[in-house]
């Protein structure tokens, strides 16, 4: 994250895939290039296909399978449904699991934009800032199980490839269901027997895994897990020889400018919003950070360097200023390990200074190299 979260995230991948290019790391066994994707969820999303534009091969596979014809319209990223919701275009949000509000910046914005919304439906395990926060004319919060409680066999996916089965495990509480179940019996409720897909159906996830593995390339063996209970990796994602995926099997090199960094004035940072040990996305479980030995989440951290420049003490409460609002009361805490004119506060309490500027090409939030103010409280 700390590569992608910039305005030109895409161009920071890029150089670094440039230079293991160059070193003869890519494409050979006992070496390479390994993205950190996050969680399961995050991998598995990307994998069969929830993006703005379905690849062709999903797009026209999803078509064959279940016989319908696919909408064309250019589908919206995050920030693209934020900014509809907020003018006004979209009506309904309906969120499957995550923090939709924790997780965007400009919170002030962020709030808005939810709120304007007719209805917003949140499938969630856990209550969380969103549901405080963003609420829309009206809100139906629906419980759903978490993954250690799912009735049925589920898969997930790690950040080295691999796709294994995961047995769930017993409810703690009775009513909620599963993610499945849930959207499995909306569809099928608005959409009743003239779907070309039988809802009822996709209430097993085994059946899901099925249809995964007819259509998601390099995917086929999960529609076998059920029976094979054996952990794969998915094909095409390990190079041992350097055969590319491109038209000529050829890697390629992205030669990119460097940006200049605009001028700074005598009170400014460039801030990045990081997360501390205690904290699993924008849930937050204690305050104290032992990553960075750090006590509280109201803090700025600062070079010793940056505090002596801008007249402040260790300890001293300040104003921080950004493109998307304020944040009274910080305190000032000095901090060796990060470069002079460089800050660095937790995500999420920080999304309220961040502006809603984006990577030109992957459209992601640029969560670190904002330019903030600060002042003495």
């Amino acid at each position: 994250m700390g590569i992608t979260h910039h305005t030109h995230g895409v161009e920071n991948v890029q150089a670094i895939a440039n230079l293991a290019l160059i070193r003869g790391m890519v494409g050979r066994a006992g070496c390479g290039l390994m993205p950190i994707r996050g969680h399961s969820n995050v991998q598995g999303l990307g994998s069969v296909g929830v993006t703005p534009k379905l690849k062709d091969a999903i797009f026209d596979r999803l078509q064959h399978e279940f016989g319908v014809q696919l909408p064309t319209a250019a589908g919206r990223d995050t920030m693209a449904c934020m900014e509809g919701a907020a003018s006004g275009r979209l009506k309904v949000g309906f969120c499957v699991g995550g923090n939709l509000f924790g997780s965007n910046p400009d919170a002030g914005f962020a709030s808005k934009a939810l709120s304007t919304l007719d209805q917003l439906v949140y499938l969630n395990t856990t209550l969380n800032t969103g549901h405080a926060w963003a609420l829309a004319r009206e809100t139906i919060i629906l419980p759903v199980l978490a993954r250690d409680e799912e009735p049925q066999a589920t898969t997930q996916e790690s950040m080295f490839n691999y796709v294994r089965l995961s047995d769930g495990g017993p409810t703690r509480h009775q009513g909620p269901r599963s993610e499945v179940e849930v959207v499995a019996t909306i569809a099928e409720r608005v959409l009743g027997a003239d779907s070309p897909i039988d809802w009822s159906s996709m209430r097993r996830t085994s059946r899901i895994r099925q249809a995964i593995g007819r259509i998601i390339p390099g995917y086929g063996a999960i529609a076998d897990i059920d029976r094979t209970k054996k952990e794969f990796q998915i094909e095409g994602r390990t190079f041992h020889r350097p055969r590319f995926a491109t038209p000529d099997g050829r890697a390629r090199l992205h030669v990119h400018e460097i940006p200049k960094a605009p001028e700074r004035r005598q009170n400014e940072i460039s801030l990045m919003t990081i997360r501390s040990e205690g904290q699993f996305n924008t849930v937050v479980y204690e305050d104290y950070d032992p990553y960075r030995g750090v006590e509280g989440r109201d803090v700025i951290l600062l070079h010793p360097d940056d505090l002596l420049r801008l007249g402040l003490l260790d300890g001293d409460r300040v104003i921080v200023q950004g493109p998307g609002g304020m944040m009274p009361d910080i305190r000032a805490t000095a901090f060796d390990r990060i470069k002079p004119s460089n800050g660095a506060m937790y995500f999420p309490e920080a999304n309220r200074l961040l502006g809603r500027a984006v990577d030109r090409q992957a459209r992601t939030p640029a969560f670190k190299n904002t330019r903030v103010s600060i002042e003495r409280t």
